[in-house]
């Protein structure tokens, strides 16, 4: 082999394959790109926290990973062409999105699978806060009070009878386990607390989340629930678009009444999003946190006009908590320019099959086939169709002997 043909043989394997990358749709607008850019961490301080194992996922499917736009199936990075970097923070996986026009602003890992802890919540507002008559009382069961032991609770007790509306308050505020029980069994009808999970679900679909599946109302966790950034940015633009929602979000403080039977005395709850006290602009969101789950984030706030939502999983508490991190993930988001972002946020239903359109009959086939009956079908529908038509076999039978010419006599009559 000559020496110039060792050359290229060797440079062949030694240099990388260059990746080109999508085009870019408008000047200053988004760009895919082809390989994985990682996302900007932080290390957390050791000894590192302990975690359970993480469940399997469901596998990866290619089409709900492009939701939203190609350049958002990543497991890295992705941020418009020229944005500065963003933060780094300790969750596994985020997202920053426009509310009022759904466009994503830069993400990590925007359709991973990941754990929700209580940011399922907001699925659960999503799904009910429309059905729910805020001024309804509610009257408490032991069952709604069956939660994990030293899991986040309001206070509500057995027999205390509660409007809808505090109820949601101490689900908002207080991040209380039994208020999604009490909630999820009202918003179930006759199915009680799995009608409401099965809400959430449906919801979840018509929202476009293809990848959340709830399995409690709480977020507490189960066995094959999870939910992604993306998806949780689409549950809460759902969320911030109902008044009612805004108004609970915004809440400081709720009084919780004071119960004739049991006798218990009231209390006041806090707002435990540290958003809406300490972030200008602020609009609410929601914290979660379980040990297998670890800190999860949602938190939206508006400036200038634009109103903007970060998403985040999978997040430890150090070197800074939740919302905070949440807090600079949204000043990198409001740094950017309006035309830039990396994808949308679909809208509800846009991701349901179309229902197809019964084909017009012809005038010639106009008049469909009769359906056999059902086995064992009884009443007067059956009985009433078979006297007509009896009546109409007689009457054809007499028409027809009056038309007949007349027989002769003797012969023998059928």
């Amino acid at each position: 082999m000559s020496f110039r043909l060792l050359a290229v043989a060797v440079c062949t394997v030694l240099l990388p394959v260059a990746v080109p990358t999508a085009a870019t749709a408008a000047p200053g607008r988004t760009t895919a790109v082809a390989r994985e850019v990682p996302c900007p961490r932080v290390a957390v301080p050791k000894p590192a926290p302990s975690r359970p194992p993480r469940p399997s996922p469901p596998p990866p499917r290619p089409e709900d990973r492009a939701v939203g736009g190609e350049a958002l199936a990543t497991v890295g990075l992705v941020v418009p062409d020229g944005a500065p970097r963003p933060p780094g923070v300790t969750a596994t996986s985020w997202l920053v999105a426009d509310l009022d026009t759904g466009q994503v602003l830069g993400a990590c890992g925007p359709h991973e699978y990941a754990t929700p802890a209580s940011v399922q919540k907001l699925l659960l507002a999503a799904a009910l806060l429309p059905r729910l008559d805020p001024a309804q009382v509610v009257t408490v069961t032991r069952e709604d009070l069956d939660i994990e032991p030293g899991s986040s609770a309001v206070g509500l007790v057995v027999g205390g009878q509660y409007r809808v509306e505090t109820v949601w308050l101490g689900l908002l505020l207080q991040s209380g386990n039994e208020a999604a029980n009490v909630l999820a069994r009202l918003g179930g009808g006759a199915e009680g607390q799995a009608g409401g999970v099965r809400a959430m679900n449906e919801t979840a679909r018509r929202l476009g989340a293809r990848q959340t599946r709830a399995v409690t109302p709480s977020g507490l966790d189960g066995p094959g629930q999870f939910t992604s950034a993306y998806d949780l940015a689409l549950i809460a633009r759902a969320c911030f678009a109902d008044p009612t929602f805004r108004r609970y979000a915004l809440t400081e403080t709720h009084q919780i009444p004071a119960q004739r039977r049991p006798r218990t005395k009231g209390f006041q709850i806090q707002n435990e999003n540290q958003l809406i006290h300490r972030y200008p602009g602020a609009l609410g969101g929601k914290t979660g946190f379980t040990n297998l789950a670890r800190h999860t984030y949602v938190g939206a706030a508006e400036r200038g006009g634009r109103r903007l939502v970060v998403t985040l999983l999978g997040a430890e508490a150090r070197p800074l908590r939740g919302w905070q991190q949440g807090a600079e993930l949204l000043d990198w988001g409001f740094s950017l320019p309006r035309d830039t972002g990396v994808g949308r946020l679909v809208e509800p239903g846009e991701l349901e099959p179309s229902p197809s359109a019964a084909p017009v009959p012809r005038a010639a086939d106009a008049r469909p086939a009769a359906d056999p009956l059902p086995e064992g079908l009884t009443g007067p529908g059956p009985l009433l169709v078979a006297a007509v038509a009896g009546v109409g076999g007689l009457l054809a039978l007499v028409v027809r002997r009056a038309r007949a010419p007349r027989r002769r006599r003797g012969r023998r009559r059928a």
